[in-house]
């Protein structure tokens, strides 16, 4: 007999934590099939989420460089950051509101359009719109992918928009676009936006088939004259959960895009900071200049913010069950 077994088979222990820890057990022996089957996941979780953030808020504790052993130095980092790191106050902070504020909404206001204009067509060529929006967040991070927008904004005459400028008469000599600090976070939100559409995209169009047509009929009657009364009053209402997926979707790849500039620029540390979002800077201290306590800090920074920006999407889209 398993110590488990034993636990369970035991009476009921007195009131207080005893009896509290054998009523737990029972629970678990009686679901113990639930848990098998959730352990790989469990295990997946805690060794790839929960480790990495716990050691990256333990680390944000200390000075470490990645070789000698961390030393503890309480809270100095954060308050280095917000004081004494011209970078990432001047250029960091404005550069990442900018990118996330642009890319996040802007994301997921163009997923819903075009989710609800495909939806608008024929059955018989739907699909082929469908793919036509989601194959770009396919390769997303892709190096091909990196290496098509390098060519098209590339700064020579043979560049795909230099060489379209050109003949127009546009410009006269050819422009380096990912390399001049005033075009680059522009180009940045460009390819972002045509990127992060993928997964939401998907889940919106899936929402909207699930809206019962009845609704519109009934909406009619009730006064409801036009297409945008509808998708206002009707469409978003019946469709919370796949807004607040798409919603959670937007911030995911708006945090995760924001190292493109690297991709595009060609280097790690853009000119003049120009397209430099808390991803490269976390990079520049993490590997390149090996502090990494500090490099957590910032990791921490950015995870709070996430998770500030992903619970206003839950009061917005979520029930009081997802709350």
């Amino acid at each position: 007999m398993t110590r488990i077994e034993a636990a369970v088979r035991r009476p009921s222990a007195p009131n207080g934590y005893k009896a509290r820890i054998v009523l737990f057990l029972r629970e678990i022996w009686a679901e113990r099939m639930s848990y098998l089957f959730l352990a790989p996941f469990l295990l997946s979780f805690t060794l790839f989420i929960i480790v990495p953030v716990a050691l990256a808020m333990l680390l944000s504790l200390t000075s470490f460089n990645g070789f000698e052993f961390p030393r503890f130095i309480g809270i100095s980092n954060f308050i280095y950051m917000f004081t004494q790191d011209v970078v990432f106050m001047k250029y960091t902070i404005p550069n990442t509101l900018k990118f996330s504020i642009v890319v996040g909404p802007g994301g997921y206001i163009l997923s819903f359009v075009f989710a609800w204009l495909i939806h608008q067509l024929p059955q018989s060529i739907r699909n082929y719109f469908s793919l036509a929006v989601y194959a770009p967040s396919i390769m997303a991070t892709s190096v091909a992918l990196t290496m098509v927008w390098t060519a098209a904004f590339s700064g020579d005459s043979v560049g795909y928009l230099n060489s379209i400028l050109l003949s127009l008469g546009l410009i006269e000599s050819p422009q380096l676009w990912l390399q001049d600090p005033k075009y680059l976070m522009t180009f940045m939100i460009i390819v972002t936006l045509w990127t992060n559409m993928g997964v939401g995209f998907l889940a919106m169009l899936g929402g909207l088939q699930t809206v019962n047509t009845e609704l519109y009929e009934a909406g009619r009657i009730d006064g409801v004259k036009s297409k945008l009364q509808e998708v206002y009053y009707i469409t978003i209402p019946s469709m919370k959960p796949q807004m607040l997926f798409s919603a959670v979707m937007a911030i995911v790849g708006a945090i995760k895009a924001g190292s493109i500039s690297s991709g595009l620029s060609g280097m790690a540390i853009t000119p003049q900071y120009a397209g430099h979002v808390i991803n490269n800077h976390i990079y520049d201290y993490a590997f390149l200049r090996y502090e990494w306590g500090y490099a957590s800090a910032l990791s921490v920074v950015l995870l709070l913010m996430s998770y500030g920006i992903m619970r206003l999407s839950y009061k917005l889209f979520g029930t009081k069950e997802d709350e």
